[in-house]
């Protein structure tokens, strides 16, 4: 069950790190931490990726309860079969139900991370999101022996 650990943890340390960020950055607006590079910015995301499809919260809400079930389901039936693919599980429902929750309690998602050569604010559930599915890609294309 080290997976429900990864879950906990990420959603845990996401939402601690979003508090802080509407606490400390939301009043300036923007904070420059590395010259020219990279800004903790704080944006507030009513869309999904790159603010797409804004304003259709419910919509989110029911996709993202559904898609974190059927994550949730498969996490269950490997039941140790594949450890990197339960960690990759792990990650991508860990920060979706990072980003649930704030859609559930806002209508929108605290984004703060900003790189000056990658425009769109992401946070660190939209991270794992990525990082989860870029290693499971991966791990399905160039595993041979996969066995469900």
């Amino acid at each position: 069950m080290y997976w429900l650990l990864i879950v906990t943890a990420l959603v845990s340390l996401d939402q601690y790190v979003k508090r802080l960020v509407v606490v400390n950055v939301m009043p300036k607006g923007s904070i420059e931490v590395i010259r020219n590079f990279f800004y903790l910015t704080y944006v507030e995301n009513f869309g999904i990726a790159f603010g797409m499809f804004k304003n259709r919260t419910w919509f989110f809400i029911i996709m993202t309860s559904i898609i974190a079930l059927m994550i949730l389901y498969f996490i269950i039936r490997l039941k140790g079969k594949s450890l990197a693919i339960t960690f990759c599980l792990s990650l991508i429902l860990g920060g979706a139900i990072g980003n649930l929750i704030d859609r559930v309690r806002f209508g929108y998602v605290v984004d703060y991370l900003h790189f000056s050569f990658f425009p769109p604010v992401f946070n660190l559930a939209d991270s794992a999101i990525v990082v989860g599915a870029f290693l499971l890609g991966a791990i399905i294309l160039f595993k041979k022996d996969l066995d469900f």
